[in-house]
């Protein structure tokens, strides 16, 4: 495992240095390290899971800062209220309202269709409480962006952030996303708040 795995060239960085070193120095200190890789390529959506706890956000960002990453994040709308949201849009945040579900997914695809680089990252289960169906809107903008979906996990046991391989969105989503919990099933008790992950459930196709 490499601490900090390098990126590819297509993938989309910013030149940090200070910022790369602080974020690995707080990582390595803290005793975190990332495994697996990020496909190298130019345009493709992450997901987060599983996401129980406000600290998700810091080590993620810390991941994020680490690998000079430049995503852009999908959150609910309440956390970007003055004066929280200038830090958040700073750091990549993008507000969401979770009643429009179809503006969300078409906005999101037309950034996609504009942007030569773009990745956004979306916690699939859309909150840090317990659920039994994950919301789909990161399915529908891949599909409609025609760009692949990479899982991001937290293991809190172990210390780990980890990239799984990249999926390509098909027409039977239900069956795709069930292989995507799957691939998260070993990681539920993992979490910040095991007891709150809920995975193999097939995902609510109406919950965008």
């Amino acid at each position: 495992m490499q601490l900090f795995p390098e990126l590819g060239p297509l993938v989309p960085s910013r030149k940090t240095p200070k910022v790369r070193a602080f974020c690995r120095r707080l990582l390595a200190a803290a005793g975190w390290g990332i495994e697996g890789s990020l496909p190298n390529r130019s345009k493709f959506v992450i997901i987060a899971a599983p996401h129980t706890s406000n600290w998700d956000f810091c080590v993620a960002m810390l991941v994020i800062g680490a690998l000079e990453l430049r995503v852009t994040w999908l959150a609910k709308h309440t956390i970007f209220r003055w004066p929280l949201g200038l830090l958040m849009r700073r750091l990549g945040g993008l507000p969401v309202e979770r009643t429009r579900h179809h503006g969300v997914v078409d906005h999101a695809v037309t950034l996609y269709r504009r942007r030569e680089q773009l990745i956004l990252a979306i916690t699939p289960e859309g909150t840090r409480g317990h659920v039994t169906r994950w919301k789909t809107g990161f399915y529908h903008i891949a599909t409609g962006a025609g760009v692949p979906v990479v899982p991001a996990y937290l293991d809190y046991r172990r210390k780990r952030v980890g990239f799984g391989p990249m999926v390509w969105p098909n027409p039977d989503m239900d069956t795709a996303i069930r292989s995507l919990q799957a691939f998260y099933a070993p990681y539920a008790r993992r979490a910040r708040h095991p007891e709150l992950f809920g995975t193999g459930k097939a995902a609510d196709s109406a919950s965008r």
